[in-house]
């Protein structure tokens, strides 16, 4: 788990007549080789190359979600693989920068390690900024894609499957999408960071005197509050049974601390060698029950399983 303790003081810099000043806690804190270009890009490093107290923030919690990623990575690209990673609403490829430096750059500085990084956008805007911004760093292996998760599942310009899919903060149904996705590329690891997720709790809400008078369970969404805090946490189970049900190991963890972040829940799914098919079987008749015993019947297509998978 993340260690939340006070991070440690930099002793002050000496400086002669005309020296310039150095910075000790990018000294201490950054990872060797890391491209300082890229952190000012992507405002971890102020201008002149600082870290303050938040920027130091962001940069643990860069580093705390690496660790769950960096050994997807090197699984994926253990001998001569190149392993394949779709980032799906990628903004301004915060995440997929971040992997490329601290996996190319700094983990396996000149080694010979192949893989490619996808950034899937639907703001084209943000996908020539993140051209233009690879182009400079020379980060070759990624590639920026304007297209949506639906266009992205059916483009020529993804490779049949992938290795990875990660969705950082993917707002509402768009982390669905990335499930979807996911399945159809037969991704062997998933890396979900979901958010504001609105639409089961509409549903709960519209079948709400229904529900009332089926089961003493609709207590739990009654209010309009506990509904979205409830629609919330049952989309996220309802998403970690539909990967159990098509055959994927679920782990739930926080990505950072409480205090950092409100949309802390982290979803690592992975597809096991040997398949369990009585699990699987499980999971499918489970999801079933909870959509039927909460009146969701109707988003049955939006948590679809994908049996089989190789």
């Amino acid at each position: 788990m993340q260690n939340h303790s006070t991070p440690r003081a930099s002793k002050p810099s000496r400086k002669t007549p005309g020296q310039t000043s150095t910075t000790p806690q990018v000294i201490e804190e950054l990872r060797p080789g890391q491209s300082i270009e890229l952190l000012k890009e992507l405002h971890i490093l102020t201008r002149e190359g600082k870290l303050n107290q938040d920027t130091r923030r962001k940069l643990k919690q860069v580093y705390h979600l690496y660790q769950f990623i960096a050994p997807l990575l090197e699984e994926a690209s253990a001998g001569d693989q190149a392993f394949k990673l779709a980032d799906h609403g990628a903004g301004k490829s915060y995440l997929g920068f971040i992997l490329y430096d601290l996996f190319f750059n700094v983990a396996h500085h000149g080694e010979k390690k192949n893989g490619h990084i996808y950034g899937i956008e639907t703001r084209t805007e943000l996908v020539e900024k993140s051209r233009a911004l690879a182009a400079r760093l020379g980060f070759a292996r990624m590639s920026f894609l304007n297209l949506s998760v639906q266009q992205a599942t059916l483009s020529a310009e993804l490779p049949p499957s992938v290795d990875i899919v990660t969705a950082l903060h993917a707002c509402d149904t768009a982390t669905d999408d990335a499930i979807a996705f996911g399945l159809a590329k037969h991704a062997r690891h998933m890396v979900l960071v979901p958010c504001c997720q609105a639409e089961v709790a509409g549903v709960l809400k519209r079948n709400k005197v229904f529900a009332m008078a089926k089961t003493p369970l609709a207590e739990l969404w009654r209010h309009p509050l506990h509904a979205r805090e409830f629609g919330s946490q049952i989309t996220n189970v309802l998403r970690c049974l539909q990967l159990e049900a098509s055959g994927y190991q679920v782990t739930v963890t926080e990505l950072v601390g409480w205090e950092h972040s409100m949309k802390n829940e982290l979803i690592l799914a992975s597809r096991p060698a040997t398949p369990n098919p009585a699990k699987t079987r499980a999971a499918q008749e489970r999801l079933q029950q909870v959509l039927d015993e909460l009146g969701l019947g109707e988003l049955t297509a939006r948590f679809a399983v994908v049996a089989g998978l190789p």
